[in-house]
């Protein structure tokens, strides 16, 4: 039998070769890997998650005991203070007069509206972005798509797996990281900030049964600025939380301490318009004529009589200054 030095024909051990071939791809972490940072940002903020917690669950408790109007009235103005945070800049008239009778002027962008509208509709209510995202976003794969395009449905799943595999973080955390993964996901096009808000407001209320989103924007925006580590983004994202938290539950105390003094001023009014009225008022946060004619089915000078008369005794007030189109709101 033969050593195996005279087998001079056969390679070295592997170990012993040279190795001139250049180096090859790192193996990319796989997309869960991020969430390890946001679990640590969250135990770094545990005592600010447990206090904005708190807060959002006492304003979840207050509006499942509360109108159904509180709700929609927050979503209005929520919704219009992402439309400036996003650069839409839709004003609370022009908003109010779109979502209630699809009315616009001139001077409004469209595809503005449709954004805006689109962000009312999901922050009052509806199934959450978890059972169908793309039904959630009102947004499907074109039918010519390319075959080498990547498709929303695998975009959106991409997003879904990463939440899912988060499940373990708070709600608000969560939404907190799937708003700053929300581009990287691929989910990004035109208006993307406002949909990734509206999607994260929701997902952080998730648990609630009276808030159907966490309010964001409310009193600031500054808790959606996208830069620095985890850490320093969630950090902001509870301290915006927690001043739109506040402002709302302030902003509810208001309108509650106007729908007392209105019940008492109307009372010695007949009929069912001044009823009406105030409920709409509570709703919405301007009011014209059209729209409480529209809302309430009373005659316009049955309308037009009870503003005249709320306007006379300090419970409404007229804010656009104009002879046509007026809009009042509460005084509260």
């Amino acid at each position: 039998m033969r050593q195996e030095e005279d087998l001079w024909f056969l390679p070295g051990p592997i170990e012993e070769e040279p190795d001139y071939l250049p180096p090859g791809p790192w193996a990319e972490p796989p997309e869960t890997s991020v969430i390890d940072d946001w679990a640590k940002a969250e135990g770094t903020h545990a005592a600010l998650l447990a206090k904005v917690a708190g807060r959002l669950g006492a304003l979840d408790d207050r509006l499942l005991r509360g109108p159904e109007g509180w709700r929609h009235r927050l979503a209005l103005i929520e919704a219009a203070d992402l439309s400036w945070f996003a650069g839409d800049r839709v004003s609370s008239d022009r908003l109010v007069l779109w979502v209630s009778m699809r009315l616009s002027g001139a001077q409004d962008d469209p595809n503005s509206l449709a954004r805006i509208g689109w962000a009312v509709r999901r922050l009052t209510g509806g199934p959450g972005p978890k059972d169908d995202l793309a039904a959630f976003l009102d947004r499907r794969d074109p039918e010519n798509i390319e075959d080498s395009a990547e498709r929303l449905e695998d975009r959106v799943g991409g997003w879904l797996d990463v939440m899912a595999a988060a499940e373990r973080l708070h709600p608000i955390t969560r939404a907190c990281m799937g708003f700053h993964l929300w581009s990287f996901a691929g989910l990004g096009q035109q208006g993307d900030r406002i949909e990734a808000a509206v999607t994260a407001a929701r997902v952080a209320a998730s648990d609630g049964r009276g808030a159907i989103f966490a309010p964001l924007a409310m009193g600031g925006a500054g808790g959606l600025r996208a830069s620095g580590l985890p850490l320093e983004r969630l950090a902001r994202w509870l301290d915006g939380m927690n001043s739109a938290v506040l402002a709302s539950a302030r902003h509810l105390d208001s309108v509650e301490a106007w729908a007392a003094l209105a019940e008492n001023v109307t009372s010695q009014l007949s009929g069912r318009t001044p009823t009406v009225l105030r409920a709409i008022f509570t709703e919405w946060p301007l009011v014209s004529a059209p729209m409480a004619q529209s809302l309430s089915g009373a005659s316009r000078a049955a309308v037009q009589r009870n503003l005249a008369w709320m306007e006379s005794h300090g419970l409404i007030q007229e804010v656009t200054g104009n002879g046509r189109f007026r809009m009042w709101r509460a005084c509260h």
